[in-house]
């Protein structure tokens, strides 16, 4: 009978450390993980900023998603119209729906048709000047909208940077500051903060810099057919056109 006992308490102490083993993981697994927005706000202020850029990114990428297409450019009924006017060799009525269109290559024979209507004695290569002037400028345009993503991709690494660099000299000034603080796992702490900062400035550069290269290319597209249009509409005014005698 004793035998038995003792066997019983053996068993149980098992059981009981076996428990007790299996338990540890559990509470392990129980330490709150670390959120995102925590991570973000060990960043420190320079989070701040790089939030900022991230908005201003985004909103740049909708605005140009919808804003740089075709009709920007140059529309089929505006086309149209100022091949009908020209043929008519009436520019007053092609100066006032010119007026009227938003397209690049209306601003360009806006221009132009001002020019010719305010000096009739005009020739055409005095006109073509004219629009070569205004088809540049608003080519420049294009390209100046975008530049804004390039300035975004190029300065959120280097304000990560920046961030990781404060973050360092916090953390090496405390363990200056504070010998015990030499322990490797509060070193690695700080550093690991501080580098924070330089994986937003990165999340934030790469896609600038990767919508900044499509739209680039877009914009060149748009560029190519504004010169065609341009020099469309400049051939037929060239046949159309004869200035008065001076």
């Amino acid at each position: 009978m004793k035998s038995l006992l003792a066997t019983a308490f053996l068993l149980t102490a098992a059981a009981s450390a076996f428990a007790q083993e299996d338990a540890l993981p559990t509470e392990e697994a129980a330490t709150p993980v670390t959120s995102l927005w925590q991570v973000l706000v060990s960043g420190g202020p320079v989070m701040i900023p790089l939030a900022a850029l991230s908005v201003m990114a985004v909103m740049l990428i909708i605005i140009y998603f919808f804003s740089l297409g075709r009709r920007s450019v140059v529309s089929a009924r505006y086309m149209q119209t100022a091949d009908a006017l020209i043929r008519k060799k009436d520019y007053l009525g092609l100066l006032a729906i010119s007026n009227r269109h938003n397209e690049a290559v209306a601003r360009v024979m806006q221009r132009t048709m001002d020019f010719l209507t305010k000096n009739p004695r005009a020739t055409i290569s005095e006109a073509r000047e004219i629009a070569q002037t205004e088809g540049v400028r608003q080519a420049s345009a294009l390209s100046q909208q975008i530049v804004y993503l390039a300035d975004i991709g190029a300065l959120a690494p280097m304000l990560g940077l920046l961030g990781t660099v404060m973050g360092m000299i916090q953390s090496f000034s405390v363990v200056a500051n504070d010998m015990a603080a030499t322990r490797p796992m509060m070193l690695a702490d700080g550093v690991s903060e501080a580098l924070v900062t330089t994986a937003a400035g990165l999340v934030i550069g790469i896609p600038a810099m990767a919508a900044y290269a499509y739209f680039r290319g877009r914009v060149q597209s748009l560029i190519s057919d504004l010169e065609t249009a341009t020099t469309q509409l400049l051939a037929l005014l060239s046949a159309n056109h004869t200035p008065q005698n001076k």
